[in-house]
């Protein structure tokens, strides 16, 4: 369930990248080949175009007509996609229970996230705050899609 945590931090910051993020790992083979909408999430143009939107909203959050991530809109797009996406992440069997971690942690995240931008951009500004936080959440939407995240090896005893 870690992945599907991460991804719902990732959310609740930017509700674009987890799909882009996603789409990249669905591409690569990555996730499990039994998910809803996998055929369509494989196809380049899905790839190039959700990154491609991901891309836009973290430059469009840098205007200062960007509305704050936790108007209602913003929310609703943060919660399907942290659903989707939590649950691609989850093991099959609880496919349910990481969609319900990952919309409650980007539900969660977006005011947290508010807060501190909001006061992140008092002292730094807007342009180096939302730099600062699309690494963060680029960095944390990668790692989230990562399967090597969950795969830890096997401890041998040495002789």
């Amino acid at each position: 369930m870690l992945r599907s945590f991460l991804i719902g931090l990732a959310a609740g910051q930017r509700g674009i990248t987890p799909l882009a993020a996603l789409a990249i790992a669905t591409f690569r083979r990555e996730v499990p080949a039994d998910l809803p909408l996998q055929g369509l999430m494989r196809h380049p143009a899905v790839t190039v175009g959700a990154t491609a939107l991901a891309v836009a909203e973290m430059a469009g959050d840098k205007m200062e007509t960007a509305p704050d991530r936790i108007v209602p809109i913003g929310l609703a797009v943060r919660a399907a996609t942290a659903a989707y996406a939590g649950a691609a992440l989850a093991p099959r069997n609880q496919r349910a229970l990481g969609a319900t971690i990952a919309v409650g942690t980007a539900l969660l995240s977006s005011y947290v996230g508010w807060r501190l931008r909001c006061a992140a951009m008092e002292r730094y500004g807007q342009t180096a705050s939302g730099l600062v936080e699309d690494a963060v959440v680029f960095g944390t939407a990668m790692a989230a899609t990562n399967p090597g995240l969950t795969h830890v090896p096997a401890l041998t005893h040495r002789q």
